[in-house]
Formats: C-alpha cells, sequence, structure tokens
C-alpha cells in the first residue's frame, strides 16, 4: 500500500519506532524527546505475534502515516517479518533493527529480513548492542560492519555509541556534556549522576550508572563476544568516558614504558 504522502524532501524527518514491551518503549519515548526537531511516531505491536506470520494484514493497521526511518524495537521474533510490509506502506528509505537481546532478532531471521529488504531496495543495519551504532559502522570486534547510508547516518549522528565531554576542576567532573546519546536515555543519566565524581573514579562509576540505570541488554552469553551484551555496552560507556577524560587530563593516562594501563 502506497504512503498517503510522499516522504519529505525538505529537511523533514520522519521517524517510526515499532514497539512491543518496556525495551522499546523506553528508547522511542528517549528519541522523541531529545531528538531535534524530528517527527517521531510510534506503533505498539501486538505484545505476542506467532513465529510465522502467514498474513501480515492480520496485525497490521490498513495505513501508517509516512516515514524515512523505521526503527524495530521488538521484543519478540515475529515483529521484525512485519517490518518489510511496514516499509512498503511507509514509504521508508532505511531501517534500524537493534540487537539488545538475541532472543528478540536470532541470526536467521536478520539474515531473511536483509534479504527481504534488499529486494526491496531499503538498507538495513542490526547494531549489537544498539549503543555500538555510529555514522559509519556499527557492532565492536570481531563482528564490526560498516555501511553507508545517509537516513541511518543521519539519525547515528545523535542517537548511537555515545560519546561526552567532561569538565575537570582539581581532580572532581564539574560537568558532563553528552554529544551523541545511547537511543535508551542511559548516557543522559550516567552524565547527570557523574558530576562530583573524581576524576580517578569516572571511569568505573560510569559503567556502574550504566547498570544502575538499568541497562535491559541481555544477560545470556552471546557467542560472537563470548560476553554478555550488557557486558559489551557496558564496556562502550566506560570506553567513552575514558576518552572524554583522556581529553581533559592525558597525563593522567601516559603509559610508563613496560606497564599498561
Amino acid at each position: 500500500m502506497a504512503p498517503s504522502r510522499p516522504v519529505s524532501d525538505d529537511g523533514a524527518f520522519h521517524v517510526l519506532a515499532l514497539t512491543q514491551g518496556l525495551w522499546g518503549r523506553r528508547i522511542a519515548a528517549n528519541v522523541q524527546a531529545m531528538s531535534p526537531d524530528w517527527f517521531v511516531s510510534t506503533w505498539d505491536a501486538p505484545s505476542t505475534l506467532p513465529n510465522v506470520i502467514d498474513d501480515p494484514d492480520d496485525f497490521l493497521p490498513e495505513a501508517f502515516e509516512p516515514a524515512d526511518l523505521i526503527l524495530s524495537l521488538g521484543d519478540t521474533a515475529g515483529l521484525a517479518q512485519l517490518v518489510p510490509d511496514i516499509v512498503e506502506r511507509t514509504g521508508a528509505r532505511a531501517v534500524i533493527a537493534p540487537i539488545d537481546r538475541n532472543c528478540s532478532l536470532p541470526p536467521g531471521l536478520a539474515h531473511q529480513l536483509e534479504g527481504w529488504l534488499a529486494d526491496l531496495g531499503v538498507p538495513v543495519v542490526f547494531p549489537k548492542p544498539f549503543c555500538t551504532l555510529t555514522e559509519t559502522s556499527y557492532n565492536r570486534p570481531p563482528i564490526q560492519r560498516t555501511y553507508d547510508d545517509p537516513t541511518i547516518a543521519r539519525f547515528a549522528a545523535r542517537f548511537g555509541r555515545p560519546t561526552f565531554r567532561v569538565a575537570v576542576e582539581d581532580d572532581v567532573i564539574t560537568d558532563v556534556e553528552v554529544m551523541r546519546q545511547s537511543a535508551c536515555g542511559s548516557s543522559i543519566y550516567i552524565a547527570e549522576h557523574l558530576v562530583g565524581t573524581s576524576v580517578g573514579d569516572g571511569v568505573d562509576e560510569a559503567g556502574m550508572l550504566h547498570h544502575h540505570f538499568p541497562c535491559l541488554a541481555g544477560m545470556d552469553l552471546d557467542t560472537d563476544y563470548l560476553d554478555t551484551l550488557m557486558h559489551v555496552s557496558g564496556n562502550l560507556v566506560k570506553d567513552s568516558m575514558q576518552a572524554a577524560i583522556r581529553a581533559q587530563v592525558p597525563e593522567r593516562y601516559v603509559r610508563p614504558h613496560g606497564h599498561v594501563l
């Protein structure tokens, strides 16, 4: 079904978030609240969907508003099967389907979805976890992948792998500015609660605040990383905070000859 009006090329940016539960709703709410001047809408899918969907019309509304980008934030694998039809009904140019829990989008289904969308000429990325997304890549080694799509990159410039800028005075963090947010909103929480922390404790405290937010990424062992996705996400935050602190007090991180940090 064609969209009811053409997707705008005048600088407007229309994002449709597909949700099923707390994880997706929290991301959608943060993107709605913190996006610059985007139009962000949501569609709350049924909380339970069959493993195999024969007729998407049984679960989809007759029409959607047009969108440039689809965020597929499903709790179950069934939602991914609806994405191609939603793309056709919205005229979407690209899809982001993050994987914060492998049960929500197993590797085989992600591969199928990539193929279905390729047939429609629509690019898709699968950042695992969501907070690995940048304007040019997603995931961490050994499964890091690159992409080249302006629609996804426009989103990733604002939401994805968190980056920070800190101010330090007398060995105390006095201000934290979030340069790029994690889509779930944890980076804002970390920034607000890290002020007043000593520089030496800043990295570890950022990791603790990430867990306390709390992060909703999976705690099952991921076979690609040989770690849990929650830990991968937490380590990303710690790496980003360490880089921000180094920019302010680089002498604290000079590595003595023959030693490691």
